[in-house]
């Protein structure tokens, strides 16, 4: 696998835990192929602790922001505090993730500080249909729940700037000193710290710090993926009396019931409108 890429080389973990330093072949250039962090890869060893990458495995995924492959499981972290927690952004992490094969899991950091019905909020949307931990980077709180979560998957940490992603990573590995960042003091939005992509070996898997960001455009996402998504729905889509029904306007929506019957969030299903919304934009737009 490989952990990170720097001006055409790139270092490998073996199965035994060694690490090599590789070269793609020219082929790779020639082909327009670039090799990624997370990637599953055959060697051929040239001399001591040097390889030559020959060839890139088959992706079971690959992610764009940031430009990682084979990714198990993703790490959305929010903050209980500030910056006040982006719930949009974390809906568009899941729809990024979901479709993918990659398991979520929402990681409520700075609990020691944060406001408590914040915290009860995000898990009663959230908590029923993700794993989901309440957490402390600066205390310790829940580190080991976090830590069992990690072992044997590739897990990437992804969320706005100044949540606590490094500040996490660094309680679990003290040894890599990540950059911490903080917050600007007018618009309450966390100073980007982390550059590139690289992955660190964690418990038989490894873990992916990302760049901070705060806004994610999304692809458009058909109906049936988009409903898929959505756990909370459960099977709800297939009781709507219209195929394809987007669950805003229609008569006799499946979806609607539950939200009238209190059993599906109103913060949810308002955000599921917004981006259901979105994307009708994108399918209309696409011709024009």
């Amino acid at each position: 696998m490989l952990l990170k890429g720097v001006g055409g080389f790139y270092t490998a973990l073996l199965p035994s835990g060694e690490e090599l330093t590789a070269s793609a072949r020219g082929k790779f250039r020639h082909e327009r192929i670039t090799p990624v962090c997370g990637d599953h890869v055959l060697l051929e060893r040239q001399q001591e602790g040097l390889a030559a990458l020959v060839e890139i495995l088959p992706r079971k995924n690959l992610l764009l922001r940031p430009q990682v492959a084979n990714i198990d499981q993703l790490v959305v972290v929010l903050s209980a505090s500030a910056p006040k927690p982006d719930l949009l952004l974390c809906d568009k992490l899941l729809l990024q993730a979901l479709p993918l094969g990659i398991e979520p899991l929402i990681a409520v950091n700075k609990c020691d500080e944060g406001d408590s019905a914040a915290v009860e909020e995000i898990f009663s949307e959230y908590g029923p249909h993700f794993h989901t931990l309440a957490l402390s980077a600066r205390t310790g709180e829940n580190a080991p729940a976090l830590s069992d979560a990690l072992a044997g998957r590739v897990s990437c940490f992804a969320g706005q700037s100044a949540v606590g992603k490094s500040s996490l990573l660094n309680t679990l590995l003290p040894a890599l000193q990540l950059p911490v960042g903080t917050l600007a003091r007018r618009t309450e939005r966390g100073r980007h710290t982390t550059r590139t992509a690289e992955l660190w070996p964690y418990r038989g898997g490894a873990v992916l710090d990302t760049p901070g960001f705060s806004l994610l455009e999304l692809s458009e996402i058909d109906q049936e993926t988009l409903d898929r998504a959505y756990r909370e729905f459960g099977d709800a889509p297939s009781r709507c009396r219209f195929a394809g029904c987007t669950h805003r306007a229609e008569p006799d929506c499946a979806v609607k019931e539950l939200l009238a019957q209190g059993t599906l969030s109103r913060g949810r299903y308002g955000r599921y409108v917004e981006l259901c919304t979105a994307f009708e934009e994108m399918r209309k737009n696409r011709y024009n």
